[in-house]
């Protein structure tokens, strides 16, 4: 699922290994952000 928040268009994905939430920008995928919580990995992602 794709969402949109400020201008970031982002994908979530979970790691089960790592046991944290990946926010994915959708147009530059290399670009990835991590968190404990999908909040906390998609204010990384912004920040």
């Amino acid at each position: 699922m794709t969402y949109t928040a400020n201008d970031v268009t982002y994908r979530i994905a979970f790691d089960t290994e790592s046991n944290h939430f990946l926010a994915i920008d959708t147009h530059n995928e290399a670009r990835v952000a991590t968190g404990v919580t999908i909040e906390e990995a998609v204010r990384n992602l912004r920040g």
